[in-house]
């Protein structure tokens, strides 16, 4: 139990480091992944032994990912009205092909965790990274009405 209240006080503590004294709009970008961390092994009550196993594995998943993600955002941007049919058709199929890239990634993510997580720690993790980023926003409110 002594480890538990170890690891929510830590967290309690890196997120209120993270946001005080910061420039408006501005965030330490080590201070904000160190939260971060304690914010998903706190939510997913994470065992010593188990965080040690996930953090590798759940941080080369989300370099891959948002790599992904920014070269499919980066397809859709375009300001090119005149691209050929060729050419949209050619971005269309390249940004199917980052899809089904993605789906693939998760399911090795989901393959390789298995054997450190539940299944249940598992679907808990989808949401923690949109509810941590909710999170933070709302302290950040919270601090620029004070």
């Amino acid at each position: 139990m002594k480890k538990y209240s170890w690891i929510i006080f830590v967290f309690f503590l890196t997120i209120g480091t993270v946001l005080a004294q910061q420039p408006e709009g501005r965030y330490d970008r080590e201070k904000l992944d160190a939260a971060r961390v304690a914010f998903i092994t706190t939510r997913l009550n994470l065992t010593p032994s188990q965080a040690e196993k996930f953090w590798p594995v759940y941080n080369v998943f989300e370099e891959s990912r948002d790599k992904n993600l920014r070269e499919m955002i980066a397809l859709g941007k375009s300001k090119d009205t005149d691209l050929s049919e060729s050419e949209a058709k050619s971005r269309i199929s390249k940004k199917f092909d980052i899809q089904r890239k993605l789906v693939e990634d998760e399911e090795k993510f989901v393959e390789n965790l298995s054997g450190i997580l539940t299944y249940n720690q598992i679907l808990q993790l989808n949401g923690l990274s949109r509810e941590f980023a909710r999170h933070i926003y709302q302290r950040r409110k919270e601090e620029q009405k004070k």
